[in-house]
């Protein structure tokens, strides 16, 4: 409830728009659907738990998943000689500036091991939970008169439909503080044998798990067993392995469960009234223990109190007075609705996966160069409580074995891992895994981002204070430090060229350079300068010294490369604008002015080289193979080199898709949805509305047509 508190503090923000504006602009969004989509539920959830549902409101004919972040589940290790153990894995020593030094990179010999940390802890599909019909072999289409609407401003989902000529009406929400859904189901046919069906599915070890989650027809690998608690609830314990959780289903009136069924892990809830209330919590503690009762009807003004509070509360947007341009509401629809699916899928207590809660992608396991796209917006957008439920508390559960990590390889401080393991920090084997370094700053970026907000007025409520920023200065210190230590122990002293080079071997952000040939990319090396520029800043802070390594690496760090008067991926690269090799995925070079503020030190950037490098992207980048995320970053480096009309324009780019209920879709490459799409987004519209350090104006980022008609209120301006 701290974080509610929060937002509801923040509610004196809301005076150019007032919260009744809000309200009509996000509810004018509602998502509507009169069938099941074949790729994305509509979801209820708090951020470290959703329920994804189909056209029925839960998950009776598309098994959507509900996932939670303390849901995971490991297969049995290999049982190869020398492979049997974690201990046992060994990685790979690959060659770093004379000398060998160990990477997590799947080895040959160790395959089965390798496979298993990538696989392992993956994360669980907790149940389906559906209707269960008078006969067998019920479809879609035999329901008739199918509608669904999602109520943005309260949480709830409301579905409806007609069967065997009896309507059936239906509200599914989510608890804000627990891992709960409550359910009304109202029909005459609950007399008559409809009932809710429960079944637990196991999992298995794609990559990919997209649009369902696990199977539920090996039901002889795993157990489940009911266990009636009182006349009006019971709880179902589900066996994986060594994982275990429960389910507990609680009922107003009269009901019962029955199950499971021969064969299988299938339960049955009826129920002889015409209407019946029902929660059902997942936890993984032998006995549930809320915050508070778990009944419906709390639940129902829990949900509705804290998605008011969200929209009320932070920053807002109204682009709803620009008629003359309809490219206005398509961005105001994808700006209402990555609001929404961010905080159900990402305001977590760990960074979330890049498919957040709706499937399973890279196994669940969240990547860190992803976390700032993921929940930067929060902050950005006047919620700082939801960027504190993972940071900095991700950083300091993940410093031991970064240190440890850095240690091995022969560097000071912590080395961050990219595919993650939340439970023990382990960095999934893999080449990109081991070699990627952008991740590596964030910290610095996450830590200035709240150090702002501490010292702002309108920031948390009412204005920092002394105390505030000391906070915050103390909660990032230790992280920092950490992080800039490594970044100054891993640049590599070049006597031959007098500078501090970054790799080889690295992959750099677009990872799909030859790791052993990227030698400073453009960049990497200004994210380096920017984070140790932060870490230097956070000690005069702190009345105490830099150390002396991070300033001499930071002033000597390589020039940022340049070829044919633009920035190039990096140095010494060939073909840079003549090969489709070099001119695809992600365009990094973008975000040096953009994502990047201008350097607080060292040689400034080239503007001209800046605009010609953006004019090349334009003309040459092939956009059809990049990810979403590159158009927000394009667009944010479009506002700083003056162009707001062209950031329209990459934000609405044609690859740069989102589907009917706001869901990143995440196109060839990835599965949908791709939630750093909705992210980013919404970081390069803060932009747009709040500006960034020397920038004139909060409001005047929009297209010429539209500055007149753009309200805007909370936003403080971008690094």
């Amino acid at each position: 409830m701290r974080a509610l508190s929060l937002l509801l503090a923040l509610y004196s923000l809301a005076e150019a728009v007032s919260v009744g504006q809000r309200q009509k602009v996000v509810q004018s969004f509602n998502v509507r659907r009169t069938k099941s989509s074949d790729t994305t539920p509509l979801q209820v959830g708090n951020g470290n738990f959703a329920f994804g549902a189909d056209v029925t409101g839960l998950q009776t004919f598309k098994p959507y998943a509900i996932m939670s972040t303390w849901g995971w589940h490991n297969f049995s290790l290999p049982t190869t000689p020398g492979q049997t153990s974690v201990e046992d894995y060994t990685g790979l020593q690959i060659w770093t500036h004379g000398r060998l030094v160990p990477y997590e990179v799947p080895n040959p010999a160790q395959s089965e091991i390798s496979n298993w940390l990538r696989e392992n802890p993956h994360r669980l599909n907790l149940a389906k939970v559906g209707f269960s019909f008078d006969r067998p072999n019920v479809t879609e289409d035999d329901l008739q008169h199918k509608a669904q609407e999602l109520d943005l401003w309260s949480g709830k989902l409301s579905s409806s439909f007609v069967y065997d000529g009896c309507p059936v009406q239906v509200e599914t929400w989510a608890d804000p503080d627990s891992d709960t859904i409550a359910l009304s189901v109202k029909s005459k046919l609950l007399r008559r044998g409809l009932g809710l069906s429960f079944d637990f599915p196991y999992p298995d070890n794609q990559k990919f798990n997209a649009p369902f989650v696990g199977h539920f027809n090996l039901t002889s690998k795993h157990s489940t067993s009911l266990e009636r608690l009182s006349a009006n609830s019971a709880s179902i314990k589900h066996k994986l392995d060594e994982t275990v959780y429960y389910t507990y289903v609680s009922w107003k009136g009269h009901g019962n469960i029955d199950g499971p069924a021969e064969g299988t892990h299938h339960y049955t809830f009826t129920t002889t009234q015409p209407t019946i209330q029902l929660t059902v919590t997942f936890s993984p503690n032998p006995s549930p223990q809320p915050q508070s009762p778990t009944t419906y009807t709390r639940i129902t003004a829990a949900s509705r109190t804290w998605w008011q509070a969200f929209w009320a509360a932070g920053a807002f947007i109204d682009l709803t007075s620009v008629r003359n341009d309809p490219r206005a509401r398509s961005l105001q629809q994808r700006i209402i609705l990555s609001q929404y699916l961010t905080a159900v899928n990402s305001a977590s207590s760990a960074p979330p996966q890049e498919s957040g809660l709706v499937n399973n992608g890279w196994h669940g396991k969240f990547h860190l160069e992803m976390a700032l796209w993921h929940t930067l917006p929060f902050a950005r957008w006047g919620r700082p409580a939801l960027l504190r439920r993972s940071q900095p508390s991700t950083y300091r559960a993940l410093l031991p074995s970064s240190r440890a990590r850095a240690a091995r390889q022969g560097y000071a401080g912590a080395r961050w891992g990219k595919m993650t393991d939340p439970q023990t920090g382990r960095s999934a084997p893999g080449d990109i895994n081991a070699l990627l370094i952008w991740q590596q700053p964030h910290a610095m970026y996450f830590a200035e981002t709240e150090w702002r907000w501490a010292c702002d007025a309108t920031g948390d409520g009412g204005g920092g204070g002394g105390r505030d920023r000391e906070a915050v200065l103390a909660r990032w210190d230790e992280v920092v430090s950490a992080s800039a230590d490594f970044m100054a122990s891993y640049a590599f002293w070049n006597a031959s060229t007098g500078v501090y080079d970054l790799g080889p071997p690295l992959y750099p952000v677009s990872e799909n350079t030859s790791p052993n040939a990227t030698r400073n990319p453009t960049f990497e090396l200004a994210y380096w300068r920017f984070g140790l520029d932060v870490a230097v800043k956070w000690r005069e802070r702190m009345g105490r010294e830099a150390p002396g390594e991070w300033v001499r690496v930071r002033d000597g760090l390589a020039p940022l490369p340049v070829v044919d008067g633009t920035y190039a991926v990096y140095e010494g690269i060939e073909g840079m604008w003549t090969s489709n090799a070099t001119t695809n995925d992600h365009p990094a070079m973008a975000g040096i002015y953009g994502l990047l503020p201008p350097p607080a030190s060292g040689k400034p950037l080239d503007l001209e080289v800046l605009r010609k490098t953006a004019a090349k992207i334009k003309e040459l980048w092939a956009l059809d193979y990049s990810y979403g995320w590159d158009f927000a970053m394009l667009a944010m480096n479009s506002l700083r080199l003056g162009d707001p009309e062209q950031a329209v324009e990459y934000l609405l780019h044609p690859i740069y898709q989102f589907d009917d209920a706001g869901y990143p879709v995440g196109g060839s490459r990835v599965p949908t949805p791709y939630f750093p799409n909705s992210a980013s987004l919404l970081i390069a519209t803060a932009m747009m509305a709040g500006g960034w350090d020397g920038s004139e104006g909060k409001t005047g980022h929009w297209p010429k047509s539209w500055e007149k008609d753009v309200q805007v209120d909370g936003f403080t301006p971008a690094l």
